[in-house]
């Protein structure tokens, strides 16, 4: 097993020859797609934050009912 760990290693590649070859596998989406997706995450991100404020003004009103 020690004899064959040796050959099978590849040689080392640069990081940055690394970066190259990675970023040329990504699919970058068009704009149309791009404008959807923006739209949904931020339209989800406000709904949430409404969630999020809402559920935190009844919790809130709940504990200043209860201590006073």
């Amino acid at each position: 097993m020690g004899e064959n760990a040796t050959q099978d290693k590849q040689p080392k590649v640069s990081f940055s020859e690394g970066v190259k070859a990675e970023f040329k596998k990504i699919s970058w989406p068009d704009k149309k797609t791009l404008g959807k997706q923006t739209i949904t995450v931020t339209v989800t991100s406000i709904v949430v934050g409404c969630i999020i404020a809402v559920i935190d003004m009844v919790i809130q009103y709940g504990i200043n009912f209860l201590t006073m």
